[in-house]
């Protein structure tokens, strides 16, 4: 199994997620274009593709999807609420129905020899969740857009071999930054974003020993610098009582506009 950011960043995201014979988006919240472009430096086309899976309604999630679903005609994963969401977001255009398979938080849905596994996250949008992906024994976990996490987002991404997870801000940078008071507070709120500090914290909480890599993305343009990210995640795990260091564990940071480095999961 592999993971590749294609675009990651307030702006857009996309990530390619599969295995030698299923391949998976996860979110296509750039342009059909650059989407095609990503995959075409994977080697593949989006007629490889057997599914989009959903994270959540906000345009940085799915500003492709209205394109790439009636160029290709390709499955359409997501919850019941963000189903709803996407189907009065005008600017998408017309989604033919039959393209939407509703899954539900909690529930294993099986795509080829992929299995999903949908996770509640607290965000600001209809009916959130992030998603770990199982295949052959192998576990990848895809989280981002959270304010706050649980012992149940711990619980559900336990034992993984990938984590790709959220560090969106530095809270200091967001606080003197110029962005208005409100977007300010939605974003710090329990139904925001994640800081760099918790994005470590939640990291330390999820590192064992069979980890194979962890990438940061989800960074926002005006909040955050990836050395910064890296950095901040790094300490965090350091000073954290568990007994690992920050250089104990490949740590990546998706790239904003450009394809990133393809991880495998062995």
């Amino acid at each position: 199994m592999r993971l590749c950011s294609i675009a990651s960043g307030s702006s857009g995201n996309c990530v390619y997620v599969g295995s030698d014979t299923t391949h998976l988006l996860m979110d296509v919240g750039i342009s059909g274009k650059r989407t095609e472009a990503g995959l075409a430096e994977l080697g593949l086309t989006m007629r490889d593709i057997d599914a989009v899976c959903i994270t959540h309604e906000h345009a940085d999630h799915i500003s492709g999807l209205g394109v790439l679903a009636r160029k290709y005609g390709v499955p359409i994963y997501a919850t019941r609420g963000t189903v709803e969401a996407i189907r009065k977001t005008s600017s998408l255009g017309q989604i033919d129905e039959s393209l939407f398979r509703v899954i539900v938080p909690d529930e294993r849905c099986i795509i080829k020899d992929i299995a999903i596994y949908p996770v509640r996250t607290s965000h600001d949008a209809a009916d959130p969740v992030a998603y770990r992906i199982d295949h052959d024994g192998r576990r990848i976990g895809l989280i981002t857009d959270l304010g706050c996490y649980s012992d149940y987002t711990v619980e559900c991404l336990r034992n993984l071999d990938l984590l790709y997870l959220e560090a969106n801000h530095d809270v200091h940078m967001l606080q003197v930054g110029p962005y208005p008071y409100y977007l300010k507070q939605r974003i710090l709120g329990e139904r925001g974003h994640l800081s760099n500090e918790s994005a470590g914290k939640l990291l330390s909480r999820l590192l064992h020993d069979n980890m194979q890599a962890i990438v940061l993305g989800h960074l926002s343009k005006e909040n955050n610098l990836p050395e910064l990210a890296y950095e901040s995640v790094r300490v965090e795990v350091t000073m954290s009582d568990t007994d690992y260091n920050g250089n104990d564990f490949p740590l990546y940071v998706a790239k904003r506009d450009v394809v990133s480095e393809v991880i495998e999961v062995r």
